[in-house]
This record gives structure tokens, sequence and C-alpha cells, in this order.
């Protein structure tokens, strides 16, 4: 996104996927090959009939992602399958597909993490001298990116205080990522859980996830980009990673294309997922701005610490959750402590879906049956055997393939 749109007048939507082997699962480090195939030469970006693709810190990932703000995001999805279509169609050359969910479930990120080595890689070389990038905080993550813009500071300052109150529990509709290395691991989006440490060394990067109250330009910078890249500096004295970029919050302001991003959305198993959940996030985001429920003034009043509570059970537990901060809920007015789930059928019901069925049966079936991360535990039946979990996983290959609900 690169101009200066108003606020939800475009839509940069960024999806990631795993190549792996089409019989084993075993990650395929070959993302610079598939790209070779369509430009002739080892390079970051292409496109394809409407999606770029192009490349990530691993090898093993690609992302595909619409090149310039789309004006809706109805019918997007097929944009991306046929892109994924066509890489599953190279693919076939190397015995591989694309494979979905946030985490690799039994990847070795300390054996098998391959960094790009082309065009770029200072900036991964970069990170990985600082942090070191062998571990899943870093090579097994793949989530979607969506890209709202903003005008000006008034613009700004809305948006981000409506994205602010809504993260917390955007986990609770997408988290797909229950295992790692072969193993159950407690969490419902254990992506977010070692994504939020992967920094550690530096914590002021990724902050507590939930951003900081900034709601204008200034104080953004002066609040959150001026302590990053002031942290960031003794490790980095050439200047590679002092970018807008480097700052690793749930949601990030982009001023080099005026737009947040927000990262805190694991990839789920088919487009027409990922878009629906998308299309749902943005609505009540429309709600929140037009102070549905409460105020701006009052939205800027929550601090991050208290949003981050919130957030780091739903991590944890995602739509079981019993949410208990009633100060919270009454924000969406509810009275009495509920699930998360129960508090997202109460914000799906403010969505208008006319003329949308698809996108409503998409989130009434999550709704019911739960995130992709309960369905994966619940068709593993308890039986965490790699035979399984492969069976299991190739299941969800074929949901992206057929671009259907898993």
């Amino acid at each position: 996104m690169t101009s200066l749109l108003p606020i939800f007048q475009g839509y940069g939507v960024e999806l990631e996927y795993m190549i792996v082997d089409k019989q084993t699962l075993k990650v395929k480090p070959i993302c610079d090959e598939i790209i070779k195939k369509i430009e002739g030469t080892y390079t970051s970006d292409t496109e394809f009939k409407n999606i770029g693709w192009s490349n990530e810190l691993v090898l093993h990932v690609i992302e595909l992602k619409t090149p310039v703000p789309v004006k809706s995001l109805i019918g997007l999805e097929n944009d991306f399958l046929r892109s994924i279509s066509k890489i599953n169609c190279i693919l076939k050359e190397y015995n591989s597909i694309l494979l979905p969910s946030a985490s690799h479930p039994f990847m070795d990120p300390f054996t098998e993490t391959k960094l790009w080595p082309h065009e770029h890689n200072a900036v991964y070389e970069s990170y990985d001298r600082i942090f070191g990038c062998k571990g899943h905080g870093w090579a097994n993550l793949q989530s979607v990116h969506l890209n709202l813009p903003f005008a000006n500071d008034e613009e700004f300052g809305r948006l981000h205080s409506a994205i602010r109150l809504l993260l917390p529990i955007i986990p609770a509709l997408t988290a797909s990522s229950p295992i790692l290395d072969g193993k159950l691991t407690g969490y419902k989006d254990i992506r977010l859980s070692v994504y939020q440490n992967n920094q550690m060394k530096i914590p002021i990067i990724a902050g507590d996830i939930i951003p900081e109250r900034a709601f204008t330009r200034s104080e953004y910078e002066e609040i959150i980009f001026k302590n990053i890249f002031k942290a960031i500096a003794p490790f980095d004295t050439e200047n590679i990673l002092q970018f807008e970029w480097l700052n690793s919050r749930g949601v990030i302001a982009r001023f080099d294309r005026n737009a947040f991003e927000i990262r805190i959305i694991d990839i789920q198993e088919a487009p027409i997922v990922d878009v629906a959940i998308v299309f749902v996030i943005v609505e009540i985001l429309k709600n929140l701005v037009n102070e549905k429920w409460i105020s701006f003034e009052e939205q800027k009043l929550w601090s991050e610490k208290k949003l981050g509570l919130i957030y780091q059970s739903i991590i944890k537990d995602a739509e079981s959750t019993t949410i208990e901060d009633l100060d919270y809920l009454k924000i969406f007015g509810i009275n009495e402590k509920t699930t998360a789930n129960n508090l997202w059928k109460n914000l799906v019901e403010t969505v208008d879906f006319t003329g949308y069925d698809n996108y409503k049966n998409i989130i009434d079936n999550i709704l019911v049956k739960g995130t992709l991360s309960t369905r994966i535990i619940n068709k593993l039946i308890n039986n965490f055997s790699k035979e399984n979990i492969i069976s299991v996983y190739k299941m969800l290959s074929h949901s992206l393939a057929e671009n259907k609900f898993f």
C-alpha cells in the first residue's frame, strides 16, 4: 500500500505458507526456486494474476500478497487461490506442496532452517547475528497480515485505538497452531507465544505486543520508534534494521505506506477462511471507529498492560478462554464474564453479511466447531504419532488446494 487512502477505502492482505515434501511433510527450502520459475532468475518478488509472490526470512516459506491496495475484500480469495494452484503446480516438479496453518507440527528449526540467501539478505543476516534465527519464533510461524490505511492523524488515532481494543481477542477466532515438535503444546496459538519471545534480548522491539497509547504520528514516533531504534543501535551499528518494520508489536504503524499492519492473525486452512475472517475483523473495526459501543476518548484510556492480560489468556486457550475483565466486556455491551467464543458471537451479530453468505457460513462454522487449532486437535484424537500428524496435516493441504473449510 503506497497511496494516501482514506480509512477503510483500501485493503492489503498477505498470506504466508510453508513449502513441504508431499509425502513426508518435511519442510523444503525452495522458495527461491519457485520464484525463479516465473522470473528466470533468483529474485525476491514476482507477480501472478494480481497477486505478488515474495520471499520471507526462511527458504521454506512463501508469501502471497496484494501488490496494491484492493478496494474490496469480496472475492479476494479467488485471486489467492489462483496463485496457490499455480505454485502447487510448480511444486509437483519437486514432489512438494503448500501447507497451511501457523506452525509446522514437527519441524526442527535448529537443524532445518535455511535463511533467504539472495537479495536483501543483509537484513536477515543481521537478525540472525543479533538474535539467532534458528528457533520456532523465527523459522516456524506463518501468518496473515492485514494492512488498513489512514489518510491523516485523525484517522490514525481512531484506527489505532480501535485495533488496540480488538487485538487481544483476535486469536480466539484465528488460532491455528497447537503443535510444535510433534507434541501438543498447551497453547491454541503457540505461534504467538514463541513470537512474543523471539527478541527478548531487546524486549522493547515487541513490547507488550499490544501497542502503547499513541494516537498521533508524533506520539507514535516518540513513544515507540524512538525507543526501539535507541535499543537496537548498539547491536546494529550499520543501521540495517532501524526501519519501521523492526517494530514487532501485534499491529505496527507503517508510515511508508500510511497503513496499520495487523500481524497476529494465524494463517488458516484456505484463503476463503482467511478472507472471511479479515472481512469480519474489518467490519467490527468499523463499528469501533464509528463509536458504536464506546467513544474514541474512552477507547484511548485502555492501557497496553490491561489489554495484554486478556491477550495472554487468549493465545493459550483461544475461543474457550473465559474473559473475566468486566470493564472490557462492557465495551461491547456484555455485563457478565463470558467465553471469548460467546463474545465473538455477539460481535458477529453486528456484521452485515448481506450478499456474502459464504463468509457468514465460514464464520458460523468457526464459532460452532472451533478455531482451526481446536479442529486439528479433535481430528488427532489424542494420537500424536508422527504418522497420524502427517495424515491430519495432509488433510489441511487438501483443504488449501480445494479452498475448503477443514
